[in-house]
């Protein structure tokens, strides 16, 4: 039994999709997060008191915020006699395009886990992380949990998490303009039709760019980093977006697309003196076009959500 009535947890932000990896494909972002705090109560139920920080208006009712339904799926698929209470600190800003609901849910998760007499390895807590998420991508996509849970690159397949090598020197810059852009509206752009070899040069880049993280090899990366379905849909709702990305193969990155349903951008680099080049070339783009940013340097092989205390 864990003895523990109460732990605290953080959960990084992430790249989802990473281009050319469309709800499959993600790494974390280290330094922005979000915390969690859970308490393990006597009620059989799901209850969120408080939630603090960058975006609190959030739904407090627990089936409608990703972290109180994860909990939820936790009850439910071990049968607890005991419920949980949450409290939220929020790092992340709503509609970045940096993973801030799947992070409440994986936060909220970690410490939930360490709560149980018996806790679960994260194979266990994936699924659970997935039902919380739908609740934000409204569907069970696994690329923004998946490298929270794993750490690094996370190809997240609906049944399971495949780590990616990747060289530890490599690093990505992600800028975030000041701007809000909900997934929901993000995936009503992408309604339509697909020309087949448009899917065949997608599959080509997805390959390339997974040979090459697995070999070290940042040419085949260079070469495959390029998304041909989703992003040229997604750009226009992006202001300065062709401008930004421009920039950052300008300075040297081996390619750049948006984080997750945006409006970030992220930019993969070989250093992180290349990734911190290549982000202020995007910032400044950012503000050639009115748009105020931050920019957040991480290795693409960064950790993944842990237990506070």
């Amino acid at each position: 039994m864990s003895g523990a009535s109460q732990a605290r947890a953080f959960s990084p932000g992430s790249v989802g999709n990473v281009g050319v990896g469309f709800d499959l494909l993600g790494h974390p972002i280290a330094g922005i997060g979000d915390i969690a705090t859970v308490r393990r109560i006597d009620a059989p139920m799901v209850r969120i008191t408080a939630i603090r920080g960058c975006v609190r208006d959030l739904p407090r009712e627990p089936e409608r915020n990703t972290a109180g339904a994860a909990l939820i799926a936790l009850r439910q698929a071990l049968a607890l006699p005991f419920g949980f209470e949450i409290e939220l600190d929020k790092g992340i800003p709503l509609g970045s395009g940096m993973g801030g609901s799947a992070a409440s849910c994986v936060a909220a998760l970690v410490a939930a886990n360490a709560l149980l007499d018996a806790p679960l390895d994260i194979a266990a807590l994936y699924p659970l992380a997935l039902a919380g998420e739908s609740l934000a991508s409204g569907g069970h996509t696994g690329d923004n949990v998946g490298p929270m849970l794993a750490g690094g690159l996370v190809l997240a397949t609906p049944e399971r998490l495949l780590p990616i090598a990747v060289p530890a020197a490599w690093h990505a810059a992600v800028v975030h303009p000041h701007a809000v852009l909900e997934t929901r509206q993000a995936r009503r752009v992408l309604q339509g039709a697909y020309a087949l070899p448009e899917f065949v040069a997608q599959s080509a880049n997805l390959a390339q760019v997974l040979l090459g993280c697995e070999r070290g090899d940042p040419s085949l990366v260079r070469a495959g980093l390029c998304d041909v379905l989703v992003e040229p849909r997604r750009a226009p709702l992006i202001p300065g977006f062709d401008a930004v990305k421009r920039a950052a193969l300008a300075a040297g990155a081996l390619g750049a697309s948006i984080s997750g349903a945006g409006p970030s951008v992220f930019a993969w680099c070989e250093t992180a003196a290349h990734a911190a080049e290549a982000g202020h070339a995007m910032q400044a783009a950012f503000a050639a076009h009115g748009q105020d940013s931050d920019l957040h340097l991480t290795p693409i092989a960064a950790p993944a959500a842990r237990r506070l205390e």
